[in-house]
């Protein structure tokens, strides 16, 4: 039971590191961690969007992540290496974390649906499809759940293991509201389908809106008025003035 048990603590360290620097990196656009254990070293590779924030002035920042990952899990010789988010626009757990940063901020979650995968399917994806499911109607309400997807998404089997996930919750007033990214990659080769030469983006989702613009500002009230007032008659000599009625 000696081997088994090292393989099971080997996946609890992994997965405990993992969250540790998910939060300690959230600023610098962590992306995701692999982690590696040899005789000599541990290495831990670690994705994120701006790697300047984790390497620090002069590398002050990463040398104190690796001593504090060294004395808080009992890694032996860890080594962190750090490698920029080659497609920030189809990692879904940036796709999640920024869904969820527009929820809480308090716009339309079918509008931030629409606009993301909008920008999910215009950068190559082979489909995607994004779930947001919770306290979406308002406080005290029922939970709901709105499904955006497009292209071709497999669910179940082999090819399901070629897609890429992720699930992030958003904390807005009303309640948790979780959001579930599913992205399959350019050049992705499934077993069972033939490839696909371009993907048609449906139309609702090719129209959607820009969630980041500002809402327009309300009227005033002399725009309500010219707004709702009736177009006037123009005066015609021969006719006479308009007759009012009584």
């Amino acid at each position: 039971m000696g081997i088994e048990k090292k393989f099971i603590e080997d996946a609890i360290t992994r997965y405990r590191v993992s969250n540790f620097l998910e939060g300690e990196l959230d600023r610098a656009g962590f992306s995701r961690v692999d982690i590696q254990r040899t005789p000599m070293v541990t290495r831990v590779a670690v994705e994120v969007t701006n790697p300047g924030k984790v390497i620090g002035k002069k590398g002050k920042s990463i040398r104190d992540l690796t001593e504090l990952i060294q004395r808080e899990f009992k890694i032996d010789n860890p080594q962190i290496s750090v490698i920029e988010t080659p497609r920030p626009e189809l990692e879904p757990r940036l796709i999640a974390k920024k869904a969820c940063r527009y929820i809480e901020m308090g716009k339309k979650v079918r509008a931030i649906l629409h606009f993301l995968l909008r920008d999910i399917m215009r950068n190559g994806a082979l489909g995607a499809e994004i779930v947001a499911s919770g306290k979406i109607a308002a406080k005290g309400a029922r939970s709901k759940k709105f499904r955006v997807f497009a292209g071709y998404i497999p669910k179940a089997g082999e090819p399901a293991r070629l897609v890429a996930e992720d699930h992030v919750t958003a904390y807005p007033k009303s309640g948790a509201i979780g959001v579930l990214v599913r992205i399959v990659l350019p050049g992705t080769v499934f077993p069972d389908k033939k490839p696909v030469a371009k993907i048609e983006i449906p139309k609702i989702i090719a129209s959607a809106a820009d969630v980041t613009d500002r809402t327009p500002r309300e009227a005033t009230g002399e725009e309500k008025k010219q707004i709702t007032a009736p177009p006037k008659r123009e005066f015609d000599r021969r006719r006479g003035p308009p007759r009012r009625r009584r």
